[in-house]
Formats: C-alpha cells, structure tokens, sequence
C-alpha cells in the first residue's frame, strides 16, 4: 500500500519513463529528473536490479553526474538478504532521487518486494523524495503491475497477467514502448479487471511527471495515452472465458503530447503548454 504523507510534507515526484529516452543529444527527461531531484545539490541513488547488463548502473551514474547531479550511487541488489543491509538502508535516507532502469519488472519485484528496501522507497516518496524509473522501472512504480502480456489491440480475457508493484500510488497503471510495441490491448485488459486505475501507456523517449498535485506532465518525443475508465458502464470480464474478446463501454481515452497534463484527482486532460504556444 501507498505509505501515508506526514503531516505537513509534500508527496516528492513520481516519474515513469517509456524506456529508450534520448541519452546523447537531447537527454530532456533525465535532465529534468535530475532538476526535481534537487538539481545541483541532487543526491541520486540508481538501482540497476532489473537488468542483468553490469554496464546499466555505471552508464546512469556517468549520465547523471554529466547532468549535474552533486552526487550519484549505484547500488545493485542480488538478494533478497542485500535489502536487509544497514548501510544500504542508510543510504537510500539520504537520497533526494532515487531511479530503477529497465529491464525485467518480475526480478525487481521479487527481490525487493516486501523488503525493507521497498517499504523505504515508499516512505521517502510520501517525505518528499523523487522516485523514477524507465521500462520496467516505471512498471512496477504504481500498486498493481503489468507482467506480461499479449501484444495488439484486442481486449482479451486471461491475456494480461498482473503482479504487485512497488506500491506508491494505487491510483495508475503503467505500460512502456507503448505504442512501439502495440500494448494498447493488454493496458485495456489491465483495465477491464479493474477499471479504478488509471492506465498510463508510455511511449518510448517520453516520460510522464507525476508531481505532488497529482497531475501528469508530458516530457520527450513520444505520447503518454490515457486511459480513463472512471465512466465505465459495462464490462463483461467477469462473464466471458479466457481467451475470449471482452466488452467494455465508456472508456475515455486521451493521447497528450509534451506540454499536454492530465489531473489523476479531477480527470481532466488539457493542453497545458501546448495551447499557449498557439496562442
């Protein structure tokens, strides 16, 4: 479950990113989450734990220091038992950011779930604390977590399998290479089961900043689809067999661009930036 905000603090930033961001020519996101961290004075913790590439943590931690960051830590966890270390909890409470990179969402999950390594990442969040990640980093930031799934349109019973994620937010789902990959149908099946998430569907190079208002700014090339299934009248998910299409009506769906926000309390998309730039 979300850890409670203390009274009197402010939730820190939630960003998922779609995977693929730009980290060369116009690294827009990454600098961005440098600046929330804390900018100049940000002190990153990078976990690499879902991806078996020994290159992936020093890659972020070379980036970020490039990006600004006064300090950066890479820290890995192989066992369950590493999210028990002092010195690794220690650090973890002095971080402003902290970032998971890609990789596999199931093997972040099932060694650092239910560990105090989880329980803290929570508590620093709800403190203030800037928390992201890229792939299957920012699948596995929100309470409920796509596992896998089948690929297209289609909403189809038993396709999508769900798993627990970090546990943030309860209030989105999130899917990656979103239209890369055609994962509309397995974020709508997501959906079916449950419809009072919202399901955010990323695009690669793109990243949705969920600040402590509540309300998604778009950042990079791609688009961030929303789906929003608070209106929902009919679902036929718990009538239908698995592998059968499935019903659902009342979906609103909206794709924001950068500048383009959403509101996760009220509802309400708009065109934020992109709106005065025409004018």
């Amino acid at each position: 479950m979300p850890s409670r905000i203390p009274e009197g603090a402010t939730r820190g930033w939630i960003i998922a990113i779609g995977g693929a961001e730009n980290k060369e020519n116009d690294p827009h996101i990454l600098e961005r989450f440098v600046r929330v961290s804390g900018g100049g004075h940000a002190d990153i913790v990078v976990i690499p734990t879902a991806s078996r590439i020994h290159e992936t943590g020093p890659r972020y931690e070379q980036l970020f220091r490039e990006l600004g960051a006064g300090r950066v830590t890479v820290m890995d966890f192989d066992t369950r038992r590493d999210c028990q270390e002092g010195g690794r909890l220690r650090r973890l409470e002095e971080a402003s950011g902290i970032f998971f990179t890609g990789g596999n969402q199931l093997r972040l999950t099932t060694l650092l779930g239910g560990t105090p390594v989880a329980r803290l990442v929570r508590q620093r969040n709800a403190q203030g604390v800037t928390v992201g990640g890229t792939s299957a980093g920012a699948s596995i930031l929100s309470e409920h977590m796509i596992a896998f799934g089948d690929e297209g349109s289609a909403v189809i019973s038993g396709s999508v399998r769900l798993a627990p994620g970090l546990g943030l937010t309860n209030r989105f789902i999130i899917d990656q290479h979103f239209r890369q990959r055609d994962r509309l149908g397995r974020l709508l099946t997501a959906l079916a089961y449950n419809p009072f998430a919202v399901g955010i569907g990323l695009d690669e190079d793109t990243g949705a900043f969920i600040g402590p208002d509540e309300t998604i700014e778009v950042e990079g090339s791609g688009g961030v689809t929303i789906v929003d299934g608070a209106d929902v009248s009919f679902s036929s998910m718990g009538q239908v067999a698995e592998g059968q299409p499935v019903c659902m009506l009342g979906l609103r769906l909206h794709v924001l661009v950068a500048g383009a926000t959403f509101n996760l309390h009220t509802r309400v998309a708009e065109p934020g930036a992109l709106l005065r730039t025409k004018e």
